[in-house]
């Protein structure tokens, strides 16, 4: 998941955690919690196994507001779709990178607006699923 203050991108991996797929944006929605319950939602329906939510840090390592809101997302979502694990992975340069490959792929600016979160949620997973294939186990962290 790639969590922004707008927008919530989700993405799925197939059942051997080899490629991640764009799922769908949800708008945040602090006032009636239509993000959460439309995720829970998903997850149920997908039978997921576990969540990454990526955590946006900066390049010393440092936490910003963006981060803060991420992991008060990812531990109120952890609660709510428990016993369902929600994991938090580092998510640097991954809307750059989304960006770079939509504008490569010829999507315009404008295009982007409606699929970036997705793109960028693709971006988390795809890392995570092959640091975690690096690691030679699906329990181990990488």
């Amino acid at each position: 998941m790639d969590v922004g203050t707008v927008r919530i991108g989700i993405s799925s991996s197939d059942p051997d955690g080899i490629l991640a797929t764009p799922v769908e944006t949800v708008s945040r929605d602090a006032k009636e919690d239509s993000d959460f319950r439309r995720i829970a939602e998903l997850v149920e329906e997908m039978s997921v196994v576990e969540v990454v939510v990526g955590l946006p840090r900066n390049l010393r390592e440092g936490t910003g507001s963006s981060a803060r809101d991420a992991a008060g997302f990812a531990r109120e979502l952890g609660e709510r779709i428990a016993p369902v694990p929600v994991r938090l992975v580092d998510e640097r340069f991954t809307t750059t990178t989304a960006q770079r490959s939509l504008r490569e792929a010829g999507v315009r600016s404008r295009q982007q607006r409606g699929i970036i979160d997705q793109a960028a949620a693709v971006a988390i997973l795809q890392d995570w699923l092959e640091q975690r294939r690096r690691c030679g186990s699906e329990g181990d962290t990488p």
